[in-house]
């Protein structure tokens, strides 16, 4: 009896668009494609192919499939082979002018088998996250979570909403206010020991006194909050804040909390109903979020170690952060999402007189002219 049962599929103008199934064997000059008929009583079809005739590549939905295409009398045809049987029969016997087509697709093969190996390793994951919330609690579930996001995939989700934002912002190239930022974000990020982040700064002209960190490691600082501070220290505390809030994945915990490590999970795959929507959802989430007390409390405490590794006084953190909630309460945005209570500012202070003490270094730049060319009236310490 001849076997009958399909292992691949064809497509070209003469079949539908679904494909037809065929079965294929691989011979020692190249392929047997038999072509199994769509109605009872019809003859099967068989044709063969040269090696020569055909160009490979890697291919199908999740690019798991041996693709073969070539040029017939009726045009181009493109055949899908997923059978591992097939596959390794026609790596086996084809010639040498395809070894390196079928070594790059076995790759892409491997790659994707690797990646689908991880998510499925993080739905059983999410799954044991799952149970061990039901006695742990939230938190819990949460911190587990987390745990389980590469730092690739977190980058992903701050990215998309960050490119959005900076597209409707008055985004500054050049100039005193980047150079100065960008000193003092190289100072904090070589100080930070097995950084797993590619931070990416961006200052945009306004007055709003902000700044804010989104996952994966994008910054932007408004130079609202440039003109308010008295030093390039005050700012440079800010800074360290934010960045440990994405070195903490406090933001990636608030993401999770409020969309759930299902839809975030669906949003980096890219591929669930409704997607847009979660995105447009994620953007507003991200935009707004407001951390809890615990990790205003971590990202306070490790900003301040940050900047004594960097050697830059970390007294204009604390000061600058009092000035702002006694001066400002209500009008700047960015206690809105950090509140400051005189709590975390003597908790800092406690920190800071048990730190040895040291000479800071300072900034190469002038705060003064960073300040004027902002067109504003630079800043007279009390």
């Amino acid at each position: 009896m001849v076997e009958s049962t399909p292992n691949a599929l064809c497509f070209g103008d003469e079949f539908p668009a679904s494909g037809a199934p065929c079965l294929v064997h691989v011979e020692d000059h190249g392929l047997t494609i038999t072509f199994i008929p769509d109605r009872d009583g019809a003859e099967p079809r068989s044709e063969s192919l040269r090696f020569s005739e055909l160009t490979v590549s890697a291919g199908g939905l999740d690019h798991d499939q041996l693709v073969a295409t070539w040029v017939g009398l009726k045009g181009q045809r493109t055949l899908y082979l997923k059978s591992p049987d097939v596959i390794r029969a026609f790596r086996q016997a084809a010639p040498d002018h395809l070894s390196q087509p079928l070594e790059r697709a076995a790759e892409q093969v491997r790659q994707v088998r690797q990646r689908h190996r991880m998510v499925w390793g993080i739905v059983g994951g999410a799954l044991l996250v799952v149970m061990l919330g039901l006695w742990f609690g939230s938190d819990v579930l949460v911190e587990l979570a987390v745990e389980r996001i590469p730092v690739e995939w977190e980058r992903k989700l701050g990215e998309s909403t960050y490119r959005d934002f900076l597209a409707h912002q008055d985004v500054m190239k050049e100039g005193p206010a980047v150079d100065a930022v960008n000193e003092m974000i190289h100072r904090l990020t070589s100080q930070i020991p097995e950084n797993p982040y590619t931070f990416e700064v961006t200052v945009v002209r306004s007055d709003v006194v902000n700044a804010f960190a989104l996952p994966g490691g994008y910054i932007v600082v408004f130079t609202g909050l440039m003109k308010k501070a008295e030093s390039g220290e005050e700012v440079a505390g800010v800074l360290a804040h934010e960045l440990n809030h994405v070195l903490q994945r406090h933001g990636l915990e608030r993401i999770i909390k409020q969309l759930g490590f299902v839809a975030v999970v669906s949003i980096v795959l890219g591929n669930p109903p409704g997607l847009g929507g979660m995105m447009k959802q994620l953007g507003v989430e991200l935009m707004t979020l407001k951390f809890g007390r615990a990790q205003e409390t971590e990202a306070d405490l490790t900003g301040l170690e940050l900047l004594y590794r960097a050697k830059i006084d970390p007294s204009g953190m604390i000061t600058f952060f009092q000035r702002l909630a006694e001066k400002d309460e209500g009008r700047v945005e960015w206690l809105s999402t950090h509140p400051m209570s005189n709590a975390r500012a003597e908790r800092l202070k406690t920190q800071l007189a048990e730190m040895p003490k040291q000479n800071p270094e300072p900034f190469t730049f002038e705060w003064t002219k960073v300040q004027a060319s902002q067109g504003a009236q630079p800043s007279t310490p009390p």
